[in-house]
Parts: C-alpha cells; structure tokens; sequence
C-alpha cells in the first residue's frame, strides 16, 4: 500500500500544517489534484513541501502505467479527468528522469500574514 502510513498518520516527519487531521488529508489531496491539473500552483513552502513528496509518488506511479498503478493513484487523487492527464500526458514526459519532477520557486511573503510564498510547478 503506497499511502498507507500515511493516511494513517504514521509518516515520520509529516507536518501537520496546523490544522486537524482530516482537514489536512483533504487539503493534500485537494493540491496534489490541482498541481496535476494547472501543473503550477502558489501556497505556502511547508504545504508545497508536503505537496512535493506526494506528488513525486504519483509521477512515479504514473511512469508505471499499469492498472494497479492507475488505481492507486485513483484512490489519491480526487479527478478522473486529473489522473487520465497524468497517466497519458504526464507521466510519459519524465521516463528518462529518475526523480526530481518538482521544483519550488520562492515568490515572497503574503502580505496578510507574512507567511513564506512559493510556487510549486513540475518540471
């Protein structure tokens, strides 16, 4: 199971983003779907560092290509729209790359509350 500690919580070193856990579930969730989707998104750098490692699993699942694959990330990932782009479009784009399909772009502070502004973007 590819998720599983995680889901459960076990992850060692996961942050916890100061919110509950379901919340924070659903808010990895809901950034990993819309990276895939816009394939660059702006938050803040603790939940793009968060963001990064989940999504780098799912490219890596998505160079498989297979059923299982296509169903785990299914299981993740909230759009079937989303999981379709990357399995046939994105997913293909890094065969050659043995990792590192991420990068974080520091942008700045936000201006609320001067939280650390990045933008996460595939390579």
């Amino acid at each position: 199971m590819l998720f599983g500690a995680f889901e459960r919580g076990a992850a060692v070193g996961y942050r916890k983003l100061g919110v509950n856990t379901g919340h924070r579930k659903a808010l990895l969730r809901n950034l990993v779907t819309s990276l895939f989707k816009e394939e660059k998104i702006t938050t803040t750098e603790p939940r793009a560092k968060e963001v990064r490692s989940i999504a780098e699993r799912m490219v890596t699942l998505a160079k498989k290509g297979d059923l299982a694959a296509r169903r785990q990330a299914l299981r993740y990932i909230y759009d079937e729209e989303v999981v379709r782009k990357l399995f046939n479009n994105i997913g293909p784009r890094y065969t050659s790359r043995s990792g590192g399909y991420t990068r974080i772009l520091k942008v700045g502070q936000r201006r609320g509350d001067a939280a650390e502004m990045v933008i996460l973007e595939l390579v």
